[in-house]
């Protein structure tokens, strides 16, 4: 009977182990793979970097109301950014998607603190601000007010840089949720003191490299020649 029991026990503990643990496996792949939604501001942000660093990889467009199984086998969060890296590695957040691309391996605290700043109280009043009736909590909040303390923030920061035309992470990292904010009452906002990141939203708007990442694809499909990037 006992015999029987330890048998019972270590078949329960093998079924817990198959069921419990998703095991992924990733085969390498010849260039990394960017699953990607144009308009997604922390998509921009990654794209940003990996053309900066002139990174070779295959970009995949996502239909965010169907999106691939190929992506979500290898990230079941189901948002973009998504970068698989040729050795099978995958990069889930549109911050490490920019460090490992620049190879950054720190950055000023100064720095750190807006991008944070950005990402959390920015962002959620952002979200609230473009879509007034959305979210229960809104009450009497005045969420463009809200975003206003930000851009306070980053128009001193601008007013202090030192003049220069390089891209740097900061500018990347904070240009896409900046520029959502200015297109949401465009004219209101160009009637706003904010003379430093008028210039600075108008110079990257207006280059190139924004031209280039915001180049529009057709929704990826498996049988589809991939699409490649050669920055």
């Amino acid at each position: 009977m006992m015999k029987i029991l330890v048998i019972l026990t270590i078949f329960c503990h093998y079924l817990a182990k198959m069921f419990c643990q998703k095991v992924i496996a990733v085969p390498p792949t010849p260039l990394p793979i960017l699953y990607s939604f144009r308009r997604c501001p922390y998509a921009m942000r990654a794209r940003f970097a990996l053309y900066t660093a002139q990174v070779s990889h295959e970009h995949r467009e996502i239909k965010l109301k169907d999106k691939p199984q190929a992506m979500l086998s290898v990230s079941p969060k189901g948002t973009v950014p998504v970068l698989l890296l040729s050795d099978g590695r995958v990069l889930e957040q549109s911050l490490d998607i920019m460090r490992w691309a620049l190879n950054l391996k720190g950055l000023h605290s100064e720095f750190e603190l807006l991008i944070q700043e950005n990402d959390t109280t920015f962002k959620r009043s952002l979200d609230r601000y473009k879509y007034p009736g959305r979210y229960d909590e809104e009450g009497s909040i005045n969420y463009r007010k809200e975003c206003e303390n930000f851009l306070l923030k980053v128009e001193s920061y601008l007013q202090l840089r030192e003049d220069d035309d390089a891209l740097t992470f900061l500018d990347m990292a904070l240009f896409p949720f900046i520029r959502q904010f200015s297109m949401v009452e465009p004219e209101w906002f160009d009637g706003q003191p904010y003379p430093h990141l008028k210039l600075w939203l108008q110079r990257i708007s207006s280059s190139p490299l924004f031209e280039r990442i915001m180049q529009k694809y057709g929704v990826w499909e498996a049988l589809n020649p991939p699409i490649i990037i050669k920055p």
